[in-house]
């Protein structure tokens, strides 16, 4: 049995109930944080903390929720499942319940919950496939909002046509992110990564892989891609909280490169493994 954080309180996840009247139900009013854990140890916490207080900010959703509170809330909860292994804390916060009405109060009361599950064990030392697809969402994609349909039909289209794993978006002949990832891409030894220009989400482990390369001496540029770019990239790479690092070596059936993951992939996953390991929080 687990244990879940809701409204102030610590209970089974059997026990934990919202009204219906949600507005993170019938309107989809809320935003979301996935956190890692691996080995027992939260991961980046301090950078997912920000992302969420900035995806609050951005809706207008006022909680007196500071930065310790919530790393008090995450560390606590860790104990209380005696968290050993690869997991990950997810976070929801909605504007609360309310009759059902575009316009919102500003008194509502909002709703948190916490919980943690298991992270499956992945293996992408083969690489995955990918399928292209124009980006159906909205427009303001740095917000880790709950309406996730798009991104749910995205990811059920690129399992449907082909059995891929992700569909990379794009937008006016320009490459976004995936359905559920941030992307990269190697050309002559170069990194290549679009920019956090509000169409994308600014991924956590995006923000770090930059990081590594830049420590590494890798050259890594934050510019656009065109689908033209894309489709004579070198390697390609897809990032993620839960899937990490993963190469992608097809494209609507088409090999990218020559067809297994890349040398730049193989060193800079290299150096992620090797992060993860690091004492800290």
């Amino acid at each position: 049995m687990s244990i879940v954080y809701l409204n102030g309180d610590f209970i089974p996840l059997e026990e934990a109930k919202i009204s219906v009247l949600d507005r993170g139900f019938t309107f989809g009013d809320g935003v979301y944080e996935m956190i890692p854990v691996f080995s027992g140890k939260v991961f980046r916490l301090p950078e997912h903390v920000k992302r969420l207080q900035a995806s609050l900010a951005a809706i207008s959703l006022s909680l007196d929720y500071d930065n310790e509170k919530w790393h008090s809330l995450v560390n606590e909860l860790s104990g209380l499942n005696n968290i050993k292994e690869d997991s990950a804390v997810y976070i929801q916060v909605t504007r609360g319940t309310g009759e059902r009405n575009h316009l919102y109060q500003a008194d509502f009361t909002p709703t948190v919950f916490i919980m943690f599950r298991p992270l499956p064990a992945t293996n992408f030392a083969a690489g995955v496939s990918a399928v292209l697809h124009e980006d159906i969402r909205w427009k303001y994609c740095h917000i880790k909002a709950v309406t996730l349909l798009p991104n749910v039909l995205l990811k059920h289209y690129a399992k449907e046509k082909d059995g891929s794993h992700e569909a990379i978006l794009s937008r006016d002949g320009y490459i976004t992110e995936g359905a559920a990832s941030n992307v990269f891409m190697v050309r002559n030894n170069t990194v290549i990564t679009p920019p956090k220009d509000g169409r994308l989400l600014p991924g956590i482990t995006r923000d770090l892989i930059v990081e590594l390369l830049r420590e590494s001496g890798y050259e890594c540029r934050e510019v656009q891609i065109t689908e033209a770019e894309l489709s004579g990239a070198d390697e390609i790479w897809i990032t993620s909280a839960t899937v990490g690092i993963a190469p992608i070596v097809k494209i609507d059936g088409k090999q990218v490169g020559n067809g297994k993951p890349g040398p730049v992939w193989r060193a800079v996953n290299g150096l992620y493994q090797a992060f993860k390991t690091l004492p800290g929080e």
